[in-house]
């Protein structure tokens, strides 16, 4: 029995470490649809197949971004990324709190969600005349903008993750004699979480996407102030090299929030799909 053992244990300890620098080393195709797009659309600009006014080549537009300076664009991504933290926190937090009171009570739900759900069919550019009359041209309108956008994807997740709750579950916390403080915290937030950070990645990415609609309000700096340079000079090199800080900007902050949530919930035993 114990040759056998060794025999069957050393080719298992023989092969993991192979098997993790294949990980390490792996290729991340999710780069590959990006550079064969770009690819193409310097190759049509170098053929003159396209107008270069019209669609410039990725080369021009980096040479742009260079152009603006490190100083200049520094300030432009620290305006941008200021807004969107401080609206992102005021909304998420807002719906932090309205979200797992609807979740959690059903005479809270039947007095606040009806008006919640009316509220967030209402466009984003229907809140700018409003904002601008209530809050002035200053910051605090741009700000409460990105709030307003950041809200509704984040109260949706928690309320719907408290809702969806396996009955089950809370009726084990019960037999157990859990107060109903200890079974919110140790029953149905860790069963709501999932939805809980999916409804906070998604409130992230909107607060991105209106950030753009609220720096339209008389801004002199940040990304949306870029994307309307470009828009009244004629340069479409400025609006795409803003476009595309924009997605990276955006790309970055889903990946601290997809790191975050495979942290909370490295207890899961999810399905993972096979390639």
């Amino acid at each position: 029995m114990p040759p056998e053992l060794t025999l069957t244990a050393a080719p298992a300890a023989s092969t993991a470490p192979r098997l993790r620098s294949k990980r390490r080393w792996r290729v991340p195709v999710g780069i590959v649809l990006p550079a064969v797009v770009l690819g193409a659309i310097e190759l049509a600009a170098w053929l003159g197949w396209s107008g270069s006014r019209a669609l410039p080549p990725p080369s021009e537009v980096l040479r742009t971004l260079i152009g603006l300076g490190g100083q200049t664009l520094g300030l432009h991504l620290l305006a941008s990324t200021g807004r969107v933290a401080a609206g992102f926190a005021l909304g998420s937090g807002l719906a932090l709190a309205a979200g797992s009171a609807v979740g959690l009570s059903q005479r809270v739900s039947a007095w606040l969600d009806p008006s919640v759900q009316g509220l967030r069919a209402i466009p984003s550019l229907a809140w700018v005349p409003l904002l601008l009359l209530w809050l002035g041209i200053d910051e605090t309108p741009k700000i409460v903008l990105i709030a307003i956008g950041a809200f509704f994807p984040v109260y949706l997740g928690v309320a719907s993750g408290f809702r969806g709750v396996d009955r089950k579950l809370v009726e084990v916390g019960r037999l157990f004699g859990f107060s109903r403080l200890a079974l919110v915290r140790r029953v149905l937030l860790p069963a709501a979480l999932p939805s809980v950070l999916t409804g906070l990645r998604n409130g992230l990415g909107l607060a991105w996407m209106f950030m753009v609609a609220a720096e339209l309000i008389a801004a002199s700096s940040g990304l949306g102030y870029l994307l309307t340079d470009g828009r009244e000079t004629g340069r479409a090199d400025i609006v795409l090299a803003a476009i595309a800080l924009l997605a990276l900007l955006g790309k970055l902050s889903d990946g601290a929030m997809r790191v975050l949530e495979r942290r909370l919930l490295a207890w899961r035993d999810a399905f993972e799909p096979g390639p």
